[in-house]
């Protein structure tokens, strides 16, 4: 079997499309010894990148990153699609050009990886044609199943499969919980992580901040240490001092994997409250540390947290994130729990059912 995964980016940036597609390319290189595995990835710079061996483990027949350039896209899917048994898009943007493959090359089968805001649309004339011929349609959720059904109602409903996120094996506890006073002490501690820029305003971030003043009504020495950068941040820092929190809220900008498992490790609470979130890759990496996770009540995120090892609460309302904020300071998830909970998700979990989808 010969596997072509077109891709809007892997390693240009760690948004949640591209952090999930390297775990596709890592499944599709472990899911069977006699698969051939290539990619083209549309915003990825040409040449080699160090991290590529860790996803593909040497099972790579080709790659191609395009720089950004749509034509060179075209192009090489083109050329490296000759001799493809499948093709597996990462954004409904690529779907064209996998349709194109297939005209070119009758026999292909393709499938769209369907993750939140992308497809929670009304769709286009050639995005309708070319769902419509795809082989079958990954869903991160069933959230967003049933919005692809609803923006396009004549899906053939058994098409649409849920095969929920998962998160990378090698981003695990490496710091223990006895470490966790030489990480800040025993202030209370609410994490953030997210990209801080105005078109994700939806995150939820300055709903968070917003909360804190009646959080430390109950724990004066309460902090909420934001992980991300972007173009919202100074907003973000006002809103702070407006609302006489600037002491109690510490933004981190964007850190690497070390110092972002140190702040799991050392924090009490996660919080996103987003409304938008098609599934939430953060959730799972704060419940890997055993932390209860905070979200709203909207997307794909009540398939991720439930009651027992976090809390949801509706979009936007301060007062509810206070109450369920200081609810979990207060009362605090059994780690265990948590944790048990995120192994559902673990990447062996995954691949098999990314198999299974593949070969139903």
């Amino acid at each position: 079997m010969k596997t072509l995964l077109l891709i809007p980016e892997l390693f240009q940036s760690e948004g949640g499309i591209p952090r999930i597609m390297r775990l596709y390319l890592k499944a599709l290189c472990e899911m069977d010894a006699g698969d051939e595995v290539r990619y083209v990835a549309l915003n990825d710079s040409p040449g080699t990148e160090p991290r590529e061996e860790y996803y593909t483990r040497d099972r790579l027949q080709s790659r191609a990153g395009c720089g950004r350039s749509k034509l060179s896209f075209i192009k090489t899917s083109l050329r490296l699609g000759r001799g493809t048994d499948r093709v597996i898009c990462g954004h409904l943007h690529q779907l064209s050009v996998a349709r194109l493959l297939q005209f070119l090359h009758p026999r292909l089968d393709y499938y769209l990886v369907a993750h939140g805001i992308d497809v929670w649309r009304p769709y286009t004339p050639l995005e309708k044609h070319c769902l419509r011929r795809a082989r079958r349609i990954l869903c991160i959720s069933e959230y967003t199943r049933r919005q692809m059904l609803r923006f396009y109602p004549a899906l053939a409903p058994a098409r649409l499969l849920v095969v929920p996120n998962t998160m990378d094996p090698s981003f695990g506890p490496s710091v223990s919980a006895g470490d966790r006073a030489n990480l800040g002490g025993l202030s209370p501690r609410i994490l953030v992580v997210s990209r801080l820029t105005a078109a994700d305003r939806y995150k939820g971030v300055d709903t968070v901040i917003e909360a804190m003043p009646l959080v430390r009504s109950e724990f004066p020495r309460a902090q909420l240490r934001i992980v991300g950068g972007g173009d919202d941040r100074p907003r973000l820092q006002d809103l702070a001092q407006a609302f006489q929190v600037g002491d109690a809220v510490c933004f981190l900008g964007i850190i690497d994997d070390d110092a972002l498992r140190a702040e799991y490790a050392a924090c009490d609470v996660f919080a996103l409250p987003s409304r938008k979130e098609g599934f939430g890759l953060v959730y799972l990496e704060a419940m890997a540390y055993g932390k209860p996770c905070l979200g709203a009540r909207a997307g794909g995120v009540p398939e991720v947290i439930h009651e027992g090892i976090g809390a949801l609460v509706e979009y936007g309302n301060i007062g509810q994130i206070a109450a369920a904020l200081s609810h979990l300071l207060c009362h605090p998830c059994a780690p265990a729990v948590v944790r048990q909970h995120a192994e559902t998700f673990a990447f062996p979990a995954f691949k098999r059912r990314l198999a299974n989808a593949l070969h139903s």
